[in-house]
């Protein structure tokens, strides 16, 4: 117990003390703005200053997104701050010190300066105006136009991925919190880059600011020189010019370490953290503080540099190296996360190099996907948009949708499929298979796309509709033409999931069953052991949970099934399946139709109906109840409104009499595979109807 108290205790002082890293940060830099400081203390900032520009520049090298480095605009902003504080508490010590010779502002400006102008002035002041204009002029002006269009492009995208993250929703490839999750995601970026775009202005202002210090420096150190410490002008000019060049040598190095950062965050394509914890996190990539000791190293090395400086701060830096982290703070805690999560839903990729056993020639699982070897990068479990994950989300959801688990589905590569092909088995049938291209993505058409884009087209495969296959680079300008752009993982997703709730039935067994029968006998034992199974055999009850099921209805309310049959005069499963539909009446209607709406229906006139059941009853028929002929002209009629329901966004449903619901069932989803076939006795007393059409009516 008190091993955890300390624990607890050392947390909370860890986390104070990095709360506290910024606001003392900031106010220290905001009194070396008015605090005299002597010259030491300037060698030891200038050199920090350096080694945080170097770090910041590799940080920005090794980082793969943009958003993992989310905190650059305020890191670039407290650096600026930085830079000009040091400029003008240097520019006090030069302007007060300076006749007293090149030593009075400290060992770093003199070793800056007299090592760029040795000895002449002019070649000293050349150089220094040419880093600025390649500053000033090259990388920041090009910075900022990059920043100006990623900002612009980044907002004009946002409606495009807001669509699809609502379209992997209502498709079922997302969770809730996932797609909040998502949303934030893109929320975040746009802020970044706008965040971004206003950051470059702080490069262009402190180049400017540069140019116009050093001016100040070497005027008014000449006229203070001249005319208040009785120097030559000769005199003021050696101390002065060469003090002025060092001081903004040494704050310009910094300043172009910045904005090559700043060029290779908004050129790169593309947290609810404490920035701090976020700031510290990141700037602890092994991978750049390397590097940045190797630097400061050879600055050590160099004649007339502070060695000891230098050398120490290379110790420093290989030591924090040392104890970095591999990877940046947010990848790192991702990283965790997934393996926390590995294994914990069961699907599996076979192991190709394992000895042949009786799984690789057997196929016990009801679950298969099959990828060529060119999709093999989709299934790997390290990255965070893994097929893997959102399969095992598929699966989350459908289970709680349908109120069974489904079983777990068996990923592995198969290489008799093309490199970029797909497989998907259900039942030990082949539902699926197709293509991808992994290096590309989907440009879904929408009504309003009236672009046309380069690339192949195709069809999409979940529901065949006109497709092109395009770069990645052409996203954004396919959502602005209102596509729905998807990656590869995506697209085999939303088949996998459109497919596995259209053949969900074929996924409940009797093994299914008999966990729902488990579960619900601890909170209702009496009505699971006096029905099942000494009134209802288990296979019948699966039978009439699979047809429930393949009407796409949940059979979460169990509890209300079993009381349903248990009251049924019929043991016939076709009587069973209407018994139990009608005491579900209210959770089928709320799939179409909120509680206060009324339900709009369409339904046939009933002289056809008494025609079609007398003409069956008087050929003898128990099945096949609709004569062919009618069958088209039914289906075309359901076609017609079912088209007409669409533009208003709202699904077919058609009442009719319980003799005709399961065959006029099948000719509906032949017309519209959404459409819901009541009969009369499935409509709840208490809903309102609004009958929007009668089929076979006399005009």
């Amino acid at each position: 117990m008190a091993d955890g108290v300390l624990t607890s205790g050392s947390s909370r002082a860890i986390g104070l003390t990095k709360s506290l890293v910024l606001p003392v940060t900031l106010l220290a830099l905001i009194l070396l703005m008015v605090v005299p400081v002597r010259p030491f203390l300037l060698d030891i900032f200038f050199t920090l200053n350096i080694v945080i520009g170097l770090v910041i520049l590799m940080v920005s090298l090794n980082t793969f997104r943009p958003l993992e480095f989310s905190a650059f605009p305020t890191v670039l902003l407290f650096a600026t701050i930085m830079r000009l504080s040091l400029n003008v508490a240097s520019t006090r010590v030069v302007l007060a010190n300076g006749h007293g010779g090149t030593d009075a502002a400290g060992q770093v400006i003199k070793a800056f300066g007299e090592f760029i102008t040795a000895g002449n002035f002019a070649i000293g002041m050349l150089v220094f105006f040419v880093l600025v204009v390649i500053n000033l002029i090259v990388i920041v002006k090009g910075t900022g136009r990059v920043s100006e269009v990623s900002a612009r492009f980044t907002l004009d995208a946002m409606p495009g991925k807001q669509m699809a993250i609502d379209a992997e929703l209502n498709a079922g490839l997302l969770t809730p919190e996932e797609g909040k999750r998502r949303r934030e995601e893109v929320t975040r970026e746009s802020d970044f880059y706008g965040s971004m775009d206003g950051a470059t202005k702080f490069v262009k202002g402190d180049a400017i600011a540069g140019l116009l210090i050093l001016a100040i420096n070497i005027i008014g150190g000449l006229i203070l020189g001249v005319a208040f410490h009785g120097l030559s002008l000769e005199q003021s000019a050696k101390v002065y010019v060469t003090l002025a060049i060092g001081d903004g040598l040494v704050a310009q190095i910094p300043s172009l370490l910045l904005s090559l950062a700043t060029a290779v965050i908004v050129t790169r394509d593309s947290s609810g953290h404490d920035l701090g914890d976020l700031i510290i996190g990141q700037l602890g990539l092994r991978r750049a503080w390397w590097p940045a000791a190797g630097i400061l190293l050879l600055f050590g090395l160099v004649p007339g540099m502070p060695s000891l400086l230098f050398l120490t701060a290379a110790g420093i830096s290989a030591f924090i190296a040392w104890k970095g982290t591999e990877v940046g703070g947010k990848e790192e805690a991702n990283g965790e996360a997934k393996a926390e999560g590995e294994g914990t839903e069961g699907e599996q990729i076979e192991n190709k190099d394992g000895p042949l056993s009786i799984e690789d020639v057997s196929n016990q699982a009801p679950l298969m996907m099959e990828v060529g070897y060119g999709l093999i990068p989709l299934i790997d479990d390290k990255k965070e948009s893994s097929l893997i994950t959102r399969i095992t989300g598929i699966r989350k959801q459908t289970s709680r949708d349908f109120g069974f688990v489904i079983p777990p589905i068996r990923i592995r590569d198969n290489l008799s499929l093309p490199p970029d092909g797909y497989r998907i088995t259900i039942g030990g049938v082949i539902v699926a298979d197709d293509r991808v291209m992994v290096d590309k993505v989907l440009a879904i058409r929408g009504e309003n796309s009236n672009v046309a884009l380069n690339g192949q087209a195709v069809k999409d495969p979940t529901f065949g509709i006109d497709a092109v296959w395009i770069e990645p680079q052409e996203r954004f300008r396919a959502q602005a033409a209102h596509y729905t752009v998807v990656d590869p993982g995506t697209v085999i997703a939303t088949n996998l999931n459109h497919l596995l709730r259209q053949n969900v039935a074929d996924l409940l067994g009797q093994d299914e069953v008999q966990a729902l029968l488990d579960h619900l006998s601890k909170a209702s034992p009496n009505l699971v052991s006096g029905l099942i199974p000494k009134v209802i055999a288990l296979g019948v009850l699966t039978q009439v949970l699979k047809a429930i099921v393949s009407d796409q209805i949940p059979v979460t309310d169990l509890r209300r099934i079993l009381e349903a049959l248990s009251s049924a005069k019929s043991r016939e499963i076709d009587d069973l399946v209407d018994t139990v539909r009608i005491s579900l009446a209210p959770i089928i209607v709320q799939r179409v139709c909120g509680p206060k709406d009324a339900l709009q229906v369409v339904t046939l006139d009933p002289s056809l109906e008494q025609i079609i059941i007398q003409n069956a009853r008087a050929g003898g028929r128990d099945s096949g109840m609709i004569e062919p002929g009618l069958g088209r002209k039914l289906i075309e009629s359901l076609q017609k409104q079912s088209r007409m329901l669409e533009e208003k966004n709202q699904s077919l449903v058609v009442v009719t009499n319980p003799t005709l619901r399961r065959e006029l069932s099948v000719l509906a989803r032949q017309s519209a595979p959404d459409a819901l076939v009541l009969s009369y006795k499935e409509v709840p007393e208490s809903k309102r109807i609004n009958v929007i059409a009668v089929i076979g009516a006399s005009e």
